[in-house]
């Protein structure tokens, strides 16, 4: 199955969340919903441990070590709580849905046998599964729902209802969390370690343009804003319009200026051009209030 790319740099964004110490399930009930597509009733069952193959839909590439030798010695102590889910490919052949944590613990744990329902399912509902169970579990941050959300509408051909009912979300949440990956990476990558609330992250992301986004994302980090005094800047930077917004910008010469460019953003922390017709050229720096022209002031020592 072809997968499409989301975007520069959400690849650093996939990493591991912290892992519970202990047991991490999500419940049979939140599976079933997963699996309202799939044919057939589970049956639950003691199964080979080497007569299961892994998932290659797995949405999770990254398991924490320590987190899965904790819950090895978990399962010695406890057991399995909740049941893997698979599918069955030929006799004494199956193929893991979803688990994948409980399965590599159990193998850590020397069990011979592993408690799974066992389902009916195809490859575009093994993935579905896989992405729905992965999006219910508790300790997913934002991002990693916003990013199983987009594999779920561009991998298994769902519209943005169709996902809704399968995660029994209404339209208005899911389209909340997709637009979170319209922000700049900085952006999305403190939203994924907690740095940002869901709710500052959705009054950043309703401005349109990448460097007011940065703008107030850096302001908010420094000042330590709420979400209310977040929602007030966007209001008041999104009427505003740079007084060369209608001047046609000259395309950078070469990608030697666009390195200059985006080196530049990132130092300053807004979006910088610089155009030059290969001789001469200019190099501007928008801000979008006192504040943030005193803060470009700092950076580079004047005043």
């Amino acid at each position: 199955m072809k997968k499409k790319g989301l975007g520069r740099g959400l690849s650093a964004l996939l990493s591991d969340s912290e892992e519970d110490k202990l047991e991490t399930e999500v419940t049979d009930a939140h599976l079933a919903s997963a699996a309202a597509t799939a044919a057939g009733t589970p049956n639950l069952n003691e199964i080979p441990v080497g007569e299961i193959e892994v998932n290659p839909f797995q949405p999770r590439q990254h398991f924490d070590p320590t987190a899965l030798q904790e819950l090895a010695e978990s399962i010695k102590v406890h057991g399995i709580i909740q049941p893997i889910t698979v599918r069955r490919l030929a006799p004494q052949q199956y193929q893991l849905i979803s688990g994948e944590r409980r399965f590599q613990a159990s193998k850590l744990a020397g069990l011979e046998t592993i408690p799974a329902y066992i389902r009916t399912a195809n490859d575009q509902q093994m993935l579905e599964m896989a992405l729905i169970e992965n999006i219910q579990r508790e300790n997913l941050n934002p991002i990693e729902i916003a990013l199983s959300y987009q594999r779920l509408i561009s991998e298994c051909n769902l519209k943005q209802e169709e996902l809704g009912d399968r995660v029994g979300k209404n339209r208005s949440t899911v389209t909340n969390y997709l637009r979170l990956l319209k922000l700049p990476p900085e952006i999305q990558i403190a939203l994924r370690d907690q740095q940002v609330s869901m709710g500052h992250a959705r009054a950043i992301v309703s401005m349109e343009q990448p460097d007011q986004q940065l703008y107030l994302f850096q302001k908010m980090i420094a000042e330590d804003l709420s979400v209310r005094k977040v929602e007030e800047l966007a209001r008041q930077i999104g009427t505003k319009s740079p007084k060369d917004a209608a001047v046609k910008e000259t395309a950078p010469a070469n990608r030697e200026i666009v390195n200059l460019q985006t080196q530049l953003s990132s130092h300053f922390g807004t979006k910088v051009r610089v155009n030059s017709d290969g001789k001469t050229g200019e190099i501007k720096i928008p801000f979008f209030s006192v504040e943030d022209l005193n803060r470009i002031l700092d950076i580079i020592k004047i005043g």
